[in-house]
């Protein structure tokens, strides 16, 4: 099983750009579906954005569309969320989670039910 770091949070003005990276220990890193979810304060936790084990598909909630990035690494064991054009409301607790080989990663994407978390990294957008 992988064990996960985040990096990369922090403040940030509105429309400012931050980039989450999340490094996943182990050999098996390519097997896993991955994904970014937030948790802002007093609401439910939410997929942000998901991505395939190889790379060629990706999955973004509708609030960031067109703002957000998901990317992996395999020969790195990375996971990427570049995100620009940040607003206030994307202000949470950001998340890198791992799911196991068994289920697609769209089911993940739907879910939300990972199976290996890191232990989040805060962002904050300043309007």
């Amino acid at each position: 099983q992988v064990q996960l770091v985040e990096s990369g949070g922090g403040l940030v003005q509105a429309g400012g750009s931050l980039r989450l990276s999340c490094t996943a220990s182990g050999s098996t890193f390519s097997t896993y579906a991955m994904g970014w979810l937030r948790q802002a304060p007093g609401k439910e936790r939410e997929s942000v954005a998901a991505i395939s084990r190889s790379g060629g598909s990706t999955n973004y909630a509708d609030s960031v569309k067109g703002r957000f990035t998901i990317s992996r690494d395999n020969g790195k064991n990375t996971v990427i969320l570049q995100m620009n054009s940040l607003k206030s409301e994307d202000t949470a607790v950001y998340y890198c989670a791992a799911g196991r080989p068994q289920f697609s990663f769209s089911y993940f994407a739907r879910k939300g039910e990972y199976d290996v978390w890191g232990q989040g990294t805060q962002v904050t957008v300043s309007s």
